[in-house]
């Protein structure tokens, strides 16, 4: 039996022929994308959002919050309060500005815990601060998350010397991210235990 020979052409023809539907189907979420981020450009976050995961972000983010003397502060499942509140009082940030939740137990439910309560606070923007090897697992749970309320995000990165993340730490919560949007569950089984 004599195997069929394929021209050059007719091979590009056919790789394009299966590359169509996806063109269509990415086409709407990249128009989406460059709408949020002209969007992000031109629009001041009304708050400060710090994920908690070691005592350096709180002491980053009070310095930011100082240079941002306007914006409220939501810390989720960060240092312990008597700590937190210390090193904002030092830096000369008012703790009426503070707001300290606890509910957290994963980089998912970081944001999961506060999305509803920043939405009914009318915030539309946030400046999202973590670590730099955090930040894009953060941004992928955040982008779907918060996005999910009208909350748009600008990663803030707190400089630090660990290598980013693996991917599958990120593609594995951005699913669960998704999850939580379309059934209101987290999915916290499916991750081992604080993956901050």
């Amino acid at each position: 039996m004599r195997s069929k020979v394929v021209s050059p052409n007719q091979y590009h023809r056919r790789s394009r022929k299966r590359s169509f539907p996806w063109v269509l189907l990415l086409t709407p979420f990249m128009l989406w994308m460059g709408v949020r981020s002209i969007r992000m450009h031109f629009e001041q976050p009304d708050a400060i959002l710090v994920l908690g995961g070691s005592e350096d972000r709180e002491i980053f983010s009070a310095k930011f919050a100082k240079q941002h003397p306007n914006l409220p502060v939501w810390i989720s499942s960060g240092a312990p309060r008597e700590y937190a509140e210390r090193v904002f009082e030092k830096t000369g940030v008012g703790l009426q500005r503070l707001n300290l939740d606890y509910q957290a137990v994963d980089t998912v439910t970081n944001f999961t815990s506060i999305a509803d309560r920043l939405r009914q606070q009318n915030v539309r923007s946030v400046y999202l601060i973590t670590s730099d090897y955090h930040m894009r697992r953060a941004q992928i749970i955040g982008e779907i998350v918060l996005g999910s309320r009208g909350i748009n995000i600008q990663p803030v990165a707190i400089p630090s010397n660990q290598s980013e993340e693996p991917l599958s730490k990120a593609v594995r919560d951005g699913g669960r991210a998704v999850l939580w949007v379309t059934t209101g569950e987290t999915g916290a089984s499916f991750a081992p235990a604080k993956s901050n």
